[in-house]
């Protein structure tokens, strides 16, 4: 069984039954949760907030990738890593000081996450190089669930691991188990998935493709 970290994406749940569905993704053998906070301004969108992770964090005990959707997230550092954040997502593209903001989440003991968007190219993060134990690689334009996988985006996550070898590298946006595979191919090792497994009949059987799927020596995820 290929070794690879497996989160499926909140925002994607049953909304009106979220406890239970978070612990039916646990149950099903997923390796964490991602959670997509949306402010309205950098994404067209409103999702959750602190609350929301405060009480899934309360009902399930896995780690939760919190990914900040937020013109000036480092407003709101403090407040999701309070709410029980293990890895802390911000933007690239991001209205403030990304540097000092990735030095504040891990002033604060947890994982920093960088994200980019499709139409950003691998280089524009080159200058975080040693602040960063995460990379997430948007595959889809970020804001609203469902959307199709953009293949062209396949390239830039090779580049980005060729570059940053040591560095966890998550994939969001259109995952299922083909895509899936083609990312780790590239040399992703963190696959989310929303849609796909949460309306899937069978969780965890999806789950399992999506591991047999890929082949990967060793995962970096702590």
């Amino acid at each position: 069984m290929p070794n690879l970290h497996i989160m499926p994406s909140v925002l994607a749940a049953d909304m009106g039954a979220l406890r239970a569905e978070c612990r039916r993704a646990v149950e099903a053998g997923a390796d964490g949760l991602h959670l997509d906070i949306m402010d309205g301004h950098f994404v067209p969108n409103l999702s959750m907030g602190p609350a929301i992770v405060s009480m899934i964090r309360e009902a399930v005990d896995t780690h939760l990738s919190v990914h900040l959707m937020l013109s000036r997230p480092d407003q709101y550092l403090d407040a999701f890593i309070d709410a029980g954040a293990d890895t802390l997502h911000v933007h690239v593209e991001a209205e403030c000081d990304v540097a000092a903001a990735l030095a504040a989440i891990r002033g604060r003991g947890i994982r920093a996450g960088l994200a980019l968007n499709p139409g950003t190219p691998a280089d524009r993060v080159a200058s975080l190089a040693g602040q960063v134990d995460e990379l997430l690689v948007m595959t889809v334009h970020p804001g609203f669930g469902g959307q199709s996988f953009l293949a062209e985006v396949l390239p830039k996550i090779g580049d980005l691991r060729a570059a940053w070898p040591s560095v966890d590298i998550a994939v969001d946006g259109g995952i299922n188990v083909e895509h899936g595979a083609e990312t780790v191919e590239q040399g992703a090792n963190i696959l989310i998935a929303g849609s796909f497994l949460f309306r899937a009949a069978d969780m965890r059987a999806e789950i399992e493709r999506m591991r047999q799927a890929a082949t990967l020596p060793g995962a970096r995820l702590t």
